[in-house]
């Protein structure tokens, strides 16, 4: 009933209720809720890891829900977004459900469970979409075969939930390039074609950012966790496959890709091919720039952001 007399709203109206709720029941809920939040135990192997112990860690179970609510009222409801928003909300589960865990989850165990979610992802994109991608900048339309592009989506995927989990360790860092990653997206969807719901969809998950943010800025009040990151870099791929030019989302996240894929692709040679690269760089970058480099929190915050900022303008304006 809710949801019929807010559809029955004008569109601009409820889009705009919908913003306001998304941020509002952010902050009122952490504000109210954060100290049910489980309590981080810091870190030894990162930079100024020891100042995180104590804080609430977990927020994204939170702000992740108000998502999902906000979606379900302010939305009209289809099968393809309500997949999407229940594997978001299984991504923040799986992150939420380590959280809590006195013992740390393994990092296969982590990864299996979010190659299982990017596989339905990858498949539900494929049943409601086809396999034709976009390259923006050629004006080229390309259709690969189905097995290949469920490969490719899935790893899209994968690779998205964990670059963005490895940039959650500076106060605002991972929540302020995410948002900035979305509304890259937001503001190149006449260029793209990305729909209009995937489009308010963002908007929608920026304003619960911004919520979580007003607690998260240095010295931060509580901590994501595991349960937001992991959901973010799922929402962020699944957004990246709307608009058809998945190739965005390199530019658009260029920096969580380097801050922290680079850590991966360097444990991953290590680890399987005994191969040692970036001996003198610290992974993630953000350790690296605050260790190495005398950065602080702060400074790797702004610094960060106004690269990808400046990166974005210019991929939006190219594809113009």
């Amino acid at each position: 009933m809710l949801e019929l007399v807010f559809h029955g709203m004008d569109q601009g109206i409820c889009a705009f209720m919908g913003v306001v709720a998304a941020y509002g029941l952010t902050c009122i809920l952490l504000h109210c809720c954060g100290g049910l939040l489980p309590r981080d135990g810091g870190r030894d192997y990162a930079v100024d890891g020891k100042l995180s112990q104590g804080k609430p860690r977990g927020a994204g179970f939170v702000f992740i829900l108000i998502f999902a609510l906000t979606v379900f009222l302010f939305l009209p409801l289809d099968r393809e977004r309500s997949i999407y928003v229940i594997l978001t909300v299984a991504a923040m589960l799986t992150g939420f459900l380590d959280d809590c865990s006195k013992a740390p989850w393994g990092e296969y165990k982590k990864g299996i469970l979010d190659l299982i979610i990017s596989v339905m992802v990858a498949v539900t994109y494929i049943n409601f979409n086809g396999t034709t991608l976009s390259i923006a900048l050629l004006d080229v339309q390309i259709t690969i075969p189905a097995v290949i592009f469920g490969i490719l989506a899935t790893l899209l995927v994968w690779v998205s939930i964990n670059v963005t989990n490895c940039t959650d360790g500076v106060d605002g860092l991972s929540a302020t390039l995410t948002s900035i990653t979305l509304l890259s997206f937001y503001f190149s969807a006449e260029s793209t074609g990305l729909a209009d719901d995937y489009r308010y969809m963002t908007l929608l998950m920026v304003a619960c950012l911004l919520g979580y943010l007003w607690y998260n800025a240095t010295p931060s009040r509580m901590m994501m966790g595991d349960a937001g990151s992991r959901a973010m870099g799922l929402f962020i791929a699944v957004t990246a496959l709307q608009t058809g030019h998945v190739l965005l989302y390199i530019p658009f996240a260029i920096l969580m890709i380097l801050d922290g894929g680079l850590g991966l692709v360097k444990v991953a040679l290590l680890r399987f091919l005994k191969i040692r690269i970036l001996k003198n760089t610290r992974t993630p970058l953000h350790d690296h720039v605050r260790k190495n480099l005398g950065w602080s929190n702060t400074q790797t915050v702004f610094k960060f952001a106004i690269m990808q900022i400046a990166i974005a303008f210019a991929i939006v304006w190219l594809i113009r």
